[in-house]
């Protein structure tokens, strides 16, 4: 097994410290520039079909189909997880204020990026013979790619998303369920867990129409939850925003302007973290959200995309900034030397301002945060798992799911973490390479709104 460890270290330190850093920021500036900055141009018009389409009614778009707003609520439901609180204060804590400037920067192209994502998962999308709409990257890459170089890559990608996400990721985020709620309450891990799994398995049976009613309904519910509790604290801590403020931006350039030379960090640590764990978040370019976008019931596949936008910018500029706002300005942070970090330093931070309910609040945001990004996880898995294996396996990858979802509550094994950000970062590279084979079909789609892009 240590081999098999020292192994893993190794393919996450190349993927996640060095090649997906580049691509996937690499990847945004390419399409923002052939888009002509549509993230710029067409976010007034995002903001308005977000809004326009609200609603928590459960409107349906079809057969196994989605409305616009319930797609993007189930993306969102994703999106926004545990990395919104625990991976932001790991930025924070290991690459200083500064790294809050760098996820900002690369949520902007990211916007860029699951735009055409988006698009293309509308383009490529398709029906079952029981007339059930389906789509994702398995299939825009197979359009893509033809032959063995085709079956190949969207195999690969499939079973690097079931994996990744429907298993082990799953096992990530019930663990965090059960951490939050047994350092709150005392609770034990396993009751957490069975709850958890019984709550998740009644929805998963229920189907892509129950899925889509739960993600429009929890979503707005748990942002607003979270973003009152923040701004609360915000409003407490008032005296100490500007300063805040200004370490995001001095330290993004200049780390020990602020920080001070012992502290040892540089703008390469402070880059590194903040792209990687805002990537990480905000999902732009993994793969995974595709899947919803493409069964939302939309006239032209433009129009999905530019909703799909407002999820990165709902996670990043507005989730994981009030996070790192609330750390910075509670004076809990300590880069690199402190011996809080993760969760017990987002915790810390609530808890001078809301004193025990600090953690509380951390816990019940966490239940949100995390069970909501297990439907949105399992839904991912599942459309590939129908597609390798057929309707039929549905049901089986439903039971593993919920028994991952119990062992995951019970410990947290570091091999499992690994394995998960491994398989995360795997399941990137041939949607990256799918994206960029269709950029020039992208711009035409986007062109087809009578536009002119230069």
């Amino acid at each position: 097994m240590e081999w098999i460890e020292g192994l893993v270290g190794v393919v996450n330190t190349i993927l996640w410290d060095y090649a997906l850093l580049f691509l996937l920021v690499a990847t945004g500036i390419f399409f923002t520039v052939r888009l002509g900055f549509i993230q710029l141009r067409k976010f007034g018009e995002g903001m308005h079909r977000l809004f326009g389409s609200f609603s928590m009614k459960g409107h349906q778009a079809g057969k196994e189909g989605m409305s616009s707003f319930q797609a993007l609520t189930t993306a969102i439901a994703a999106q926004v997880g545990t990395g919104n609180i625990t991976g932001c204060a790991t930025a924070l804590y290991s690459g200083g204020p500064g790294a809050i400037f760098w996820m900002w920067l690369s949520a902007f192209f990211g916007m860029a990026t699951i735009y055409a994502e988006a698009v293309l998962a509308q383009r490529f999308r398709t029906t079952d013979g029981d007339g059930h709409v389906t789509g994702g990257p398995l299939y825009y890459i197979r359009a893509a790619f033809k032959g063995k170089f085709g079956t190949f890559l969207s195999g690969f990608f499939a079973v690097a998303i079931i994996l990744a996400l429907g298993f082990m990721g799953n096992m990530v985020q019930s663990n965090s369920i059960s951490d939050a709620f047994h350092t709150a309450f005392g609770i034990p891990h396993l009751a957490v867990g069975l709850v958890v799994a019984l709550i998740a398995a009644f929805i998963f049976l229920g189907g892509v129409r129950r899925i889509a009613s739960f993600t429009e309904k929890i979503v707005p519910v748990m942002a607003l939850f979270y973003i009152v509790g923040c701004v609360i604290i915000l409003c407490i801590n008032h005296a100490t925003l500007i300063p805040t403020f200004q370490s995001i931006f001095v330290c993004a350039f200049d780390p020990q302007a602020m920080l001070g030379g012992a502290v040892g960090l540089s703008v390469r640590e402070a880059m590194r973290y903040g792209v990687a764990r805002g990537l990480f978040s905000n999902e732009a370019g993994m793969g995974s959200t595709p899947h919803a976008h493409a069964m939302a019931k939309v006239e032209k596949p433009q129009d999905q995309g530019i909703i799909a936008m407002m999820g990165v910018f709902i996670d990043t500029f507005i989730v994981l900034t009030l996070t790192a706002l609330v750390i910075l300005s509670s004076g809990m942070l300590e880069p690199v030397t402190g011996t809080l970090k993760g969760t017990p330093l987002a915790q810390a931070a609530f808890n001078a301002a809301f004193g025990s309910f600090g953690n509380i609040f951390v816990a019940i945001c966490m239940l949100f945060f995390a069970f909501s990004t297990i439907i949105g996880w399992y839904f991912f898995g599942e459309v590939n798992v129908k597609a390798l294996f057929g309707r039929g396996a549905a049901k089986v990858y439903a039971l593993l799911v919920v028994v991952f979802i119990v062992l995951g509550s019970m410990q947290k094994v570091d091999m499992v973490w690994a394995l998960s950000d491994m398989f995360n970062g795997l399941m990137v590279l041939p949607n990256l390479i799918g994206l960029l084979a269709l950029s020039g079909l992208v711009v035409k789609i986007t062109r087809g709104t009578g536009e002119r892009l230069g």
